[in-house]
């Protein structure tokens, strides 16, 4: 990657992103849904049980040192006061929702980076710092005004969108920081390795391992040398971003469908570790088709519960109902069992991948590659899938199930957010 004429590879020489970051999103919606949450310490949980690990925390907790990934054992003797809570995702999506809306109504939102991220693009009659900081200034006081005064953000602004990244993390929580680019290097000396996006346990390892071990460091290495630590070309695109560069997001095809579970302890024999994978099969064949895909492979993969990860796959012909899912479903988990016997199973993850969109695909099969019958099998069953779609977003999650009871999943399998993905609410219901 080598700079050129080419606009997106020039340093910007004025503010050109605003970046919302939420604090402690999780938990800061919880404290606005329940009043006597506030002020107070809270861990926000997947399930019901000490053994998982706390999905967010508040800034009161963290004033603890609990934070994201801490054990829940390990947060309650951190921090004795400590008020855990069952994570509502639905309701974080719904306050997304609201949030995008309320920052719509001051400035365009140019691209949802996470559930609780957000940047926009500044016009060139925003960039002026003043400006920027009024219209930054604007969505905190609309945000607590229209949605909820105990969601608080950081706003970074700075000259290109990763460094109005950076820029939220400099005050938190409820920051308001201005990156602007004579500010650099300067004002990147001052942080850690750890802080920058992009860099992790393993890549601040490797980093290490290259004699660096502070941003002075850092800075000093050429594009070439940055991509050999990384190991891939996102290591060149760092000395790029460090330096004012707005390098074009990547387009991104999306290739699996699936869905992942850690079982609380009682359900963690086989036999209640199957209804599990069965539900999640179904979610992931739900979403399939509101996605308007077909798969040709699904997989399936388990933790045993102090003991490895194991995993087998099978193929099938371009496919979205939930029959043959669960058919091949079935057919893997007598293979894995097998091998594991009664072990207890501590997650369970689903994987349809190998799609195809509906728009690329010839629904109606070559009669020469697949018999009539099996192709009036799976058009009948591709609309029984349908039309248990239609109840279940109609009349309520779990309305209609197949081979098994709304009491057989009780064990949190709803639909879960992962930062980098967003669920629609339709999810939440099936």
């Amino acid at each position: 990657m080598a700079a050129s004429s080419d606009s997106r590879f020039i340093p910007s020489t004025g503010l050109r992103w605003l970046y919302v970051d939420f604090n402690s999103y999780f938990a800061s919606v919880e404290q606005q849904l329940n009043p006597h949450l506030r002020g107070k310490p809270v861990a926000v949980l997947p399930v019901e049980t000490d053994s998982t690990c706390a999905i967010a925390a508040s800034y009161e907790a963290k004033a603890f040192g609990v934070k994201t990934g801490t054990p829940v054992y390990e947060a309650k003797k951190m921090c004795p006061g400590i008020i855990c809570v069952l994570a509502q995702h639905n309701r974080y999506v719904e306050f997304h929702d609201l949030l995008l809306d309320e920052i719509d109504r001051h400035i365009p939102v140019a691209k949802v980076c996470s559930i609780d991220e957000m940047a926009c693009s500044l016009m060139e009659n925003e960039r002026p710092p003043e400006r920027a900081k009024a219209i930054a200034q604007s969505i905190k006081a609309g945000i607590a005004k229209n949605v909820g005064a105990h969601i608080k953000c950081s706003i970074g602004i700075g000259p290109s969108k990763y460094l109005a990244k950076v820029a939220t993390d400099l005050q938190k929580p409820d920051g308001l920081t201005i990156l602007m680019p004579q500010d650099l290097p300067g004002r990147l000396l001052e942080l850690k390795l750890r802080d920058l996006p992009g860099i992790g346990a393993n890549i601040e390892r490797r980093i290490n391992d290259a004699g660096v071990y502070d941003m002075p460091g850092l800075l000093k290495l050429q594009p070439r040398h940055m991509r050999a630590v990384w190991g891939s070309l996102w290591g060149e695109k760092m000395w790029y971003y460090l330096r004012g560069y707005d390098l074009p997001d990547e387009e991104t095809n999306r290739s699996t469908v699936g869905h992942s579970h850690v079982l609380a302890p009682e359900m963690r024999p086989p036999a209640q570790a199957y209804m599990i994978a069965r539900r999640l099969t179904m979610k992931a064949a739900a979403r399939l088709r509101r996605m308007e895909y077909h798969a040709e492979k699904f997989s399936l993969s388990v933790r045993i519960e102090n003991g490895p990860r194991l995993g087998l796959e099978a193929g099938c012909l371009p496919s979205q109902d939930s029959f043959i899912f669960l058919k091949l479903l079935e057919e893997l988990w007598q293979e894995l069992i097998k091998e594991t016997g009664k072990k207890r199973i501590k997650k369970v993850n689903i994987l349809i991948h190998r799609l195809i969109p509906d728009k690329d695909l010839n629904v109606q099969p070559d009669l020469f590659a697949v018999a009539a019958p099996v192709a009036a099998v799976k058009k009948k069953n591709e609309k029984i899938s349908k039309t248990i779609d239609q109840l279940n977003q109609k009349f309520g999650r779990d309305t209609v199930l197949l081979g098994m009871t709304g009491n057989q999943d009780k064990s949190g399998t709803g639909t879960k957010i992962a930062f980098t993905r967003i669920p629609d609410m339709e999810e939440f219901l099936e």
